[in-house]
């Protein structure tokens, strides 16, 4: 099974001012953003990543292709790498949400939350591992692969290889631009990194591999 860097897209409007993007078309990454997927890019150009995934949201394309840019790999585009399916929540802000009881839920008891017209957390939790499962057990033990994706479907991924409850999933942080790095195994799934932001050092953990 494979080492994955599982990354989050940049910044992007929505996030700056506070509100949900979900699924929306068109959200695309600010000058913020931008930057944040250049200095990813750099950050690593020397790992030997031998496929690249991504969900098909701009925001997400935008932050993978300067990562694939000179590396002659596809972008692999899955539509079950897309973030939460919000549903009516697409677009609020998040200062008007958090005032409503159903946020306490969110932060709370997240297990027992399903977004008005959208899906719940378990149901994003289960579709994103099972992608990942897919992925890693398409690719070589030392393989790294990189798939890059949304905050809460990489948080959701974590509590689940860790087995950690679902409701403590809001523990875990994820910033944009962020990389968290999970090796995965035949008897269970290793932490190596959770939130880095460039720069960062992956080649001293891979060579002790």
């Amino acid at each position: 099974m494979p080492l994955l860097l599982l990354i989050r897209h940049g910044e992007n409007e929505y996030v700056k001012t506070g509100k949900l993007a979900g699924r929306l078309p068109g959200v695309h990454l600010n000058e913020h953003g931008r930057q944040q997927a250049a200095e990813l890019a750099e950050a690593l150009k020397q790992i030997p990543i031998k496929a690249i995934y991504s969900s098909p949201l701009e925001r997400v394309i935008e932050t993978t292709e300067p990562i694939a840019e000179g590396r002659k790999l596809e972008i692999q585009l899955r539509p079950d790498l897309m973030d939460n399916d919000i549903g009516k929540w697409q677009g609020r802000s998040l200062k008007q949400l958090s005032r409503t009881k159903k946020w306490k839920i969110v932060q709370q008891a997240p297990s027992r939350f399903k977004f008005p017209e959208g899906e719940s957390f378990l149901e994003t939790q289960a579709r994103i591992a099972s992608t990942l499962d897919e992925i890693a057990a398409s690719h070589k033990p030392k393989d790294i692969v990189a798939v890059v994706f949304h905050a809460d479907p990489i948080k959701l991924a974590v509590a689940h290889y860790l087995g950690m409850p679902l409701d403590h999933f809001q523990r875990l942080a994820c910033d944009t631009g962020s990389i968290t790095v999970l090796y995965l195994s035949e008897t269970g799934a290793h932490l190596i990194k959770l939130n880095q932001r460039p720069p960062f050092e992956l080649l001293p953990k891979l060579k002790k591999k």
